[in-house]
């Protein structure tokens, strides 16, 4: 179950860390989701990779709804802490896809 963050309630700040730590989060329980297939913890590694997809989920949530926000004519302050959020996002939605290939590239060898 996905939790909707309303961002009218937050400062600026605290939406870009809402980004770092949904998908920071995210990106270690993929990680986790590799070694526990490694592991032969079949049912954990699935586990884990759904978790992550909720935690994305929840980060590409507030990224749309910043999208939203500026398209609508409620421009976001450039910040570093809002470039590492975007990189934190991207990177993270770019590993769960790798992730996934290589788990059933796996499964398709039986490693």
């Amino acid at each position: 179950m996905m939790t909707k963050l309303e961002l009218d309630k937050l400062t600026e700040e605290q939406i870009n860390f809402q980004l770092i730590l949904h998908s920071g989060t995210a990106r270690s329980k993929i990680i986790q989701s590799l070694r526990e297939y490694r592991e032969g913890n079949v049912e954990s590694s699935n586990r884990l990779l759904q978790e992550a997809e909720n935690d994305l989920q929840i980060a590409h949530d507030v990224h749309f709804q910043m999208i939203k926000r500026e398209a609508n004519g409620l421009k976001t302050e450039f910040s570093l802490l809002l470039l590492h959020g975007e990189d934190h996002l991207m990177s993270t939605l770019t590993m769960k896809e790798l992730v996934r290939e290589m788990l059933e590239l796996f499964k398709a060898k039986n490693l």
